[in-house]
């Protein structure tokens, strides 16, 4: 894939890495490049990703201040729109994406994380929006996720402090699912990505789709898409055969 970011297949779970842990995984220009490619690469065959960051320290500790500090009004904007587009195709990924935090997560790496649809942390992950201390904000979407996921106040607490909170205040916060040890954080992602890509894929995705339109739309909007989608699979296989399995008491074999 490139030498900072690898796509790695186990079945239909693939696992994406962030891979500059000298530099703690920030992301420069040719790693958001290299991340897009990996997220179009994945797409179809993939049922459920995983997003990490390499090495003991950093799931993905933030742009890159080296870089930014030397970019032109241009520049920034045009790293903004790059940002902007890996976040949004995380989160419009057709599979469920966990973001597996096994460490600091600023800045860009919490908006990381807030793209994808699930979070789970290590003990010792560490998580912020810190931008305000560089004399910036949230420019990779921090500032629209972080609200609906944890609400107007902490948001902005989060945001005009800088606020860094660790695990356990995370997952009392609803920023993440759930915390788990360190150690364990690898082993228990892959079982629940692999959970997921075991379910119906085009009802999992059509699941995901409708959950993001539920902040996107008004709710009679979203009702509407909702009944479209649900009456949508029947006639699929998966539903044919789920419904069958159930009413046979056995397991059901999903496409």
């Amino acid at each position: 894939m490139s030498d900072t970011v690898r796509l790695e297949f186990d079945g239909d779970v693939a696992t994406l890495t962030v891979d500059r842990p000298d530099r703690l995984n920030a992301l420069n220009e040719p790693t958001l490049e290299a991340m897009a490619d990996a997220l179009e690469d994945a797409r179809g065959d993939a049922r459920a990703l995983v997003v990490t960051g390499a090495g003991d320290k950093a799931f993905v500790a933030g742009a890159d201040i080296s870089r930014m500090s030397e970019m032109s009004v241009e520049e920034s904007h045009a790293y903004c729109e790059q940002g902007h587009a890996v976040m949004n195709a995380v989160e419009s990924f057709p599979a469920p994406v966990i973001a597996a935090v096994n460490g600091y997560a600023f800045g860009g790496g919490c908006e990381l994380a807030l793209a994808a649809d699930l979070r789970v942390a290590s003990e010792r992950a560490v998580i912020g929006q810190t931008e305000i201390d560089l004399g910036i904000v949230p420019g990779w979407g921090g500032t629209q996720r972080l609200v609906r996921l944890v609400g107007d106040e902490t948001a902005r607490r989060m945001v005009f402090f800088g606020e860094r909170v660790d695990a356990q205040d995370a997952l009392e916060l609803g920023l993440v699912g759930e915390v788990v040890a360190h150690d364990d954080l690898d082993d228990h992602v892959a079982e629940m990505a692999a959970d997921l890509a075991a379910k119906p894929q085009f009802a999992l995705a059509a699941a995901k789709e409708a959950v993001n339109q539920a902040h996107e739309m008004g709710q009679r909007e979203g009702l509407d898409f909702e009944r479209r989608l649900w009456s949508g699979l029947f006639g699929t296989h998966d539903q044919r055969e789920g419904m069958t399995a159930f009413l046979e008491d056995r397991e059901a074999a999903f496409e």
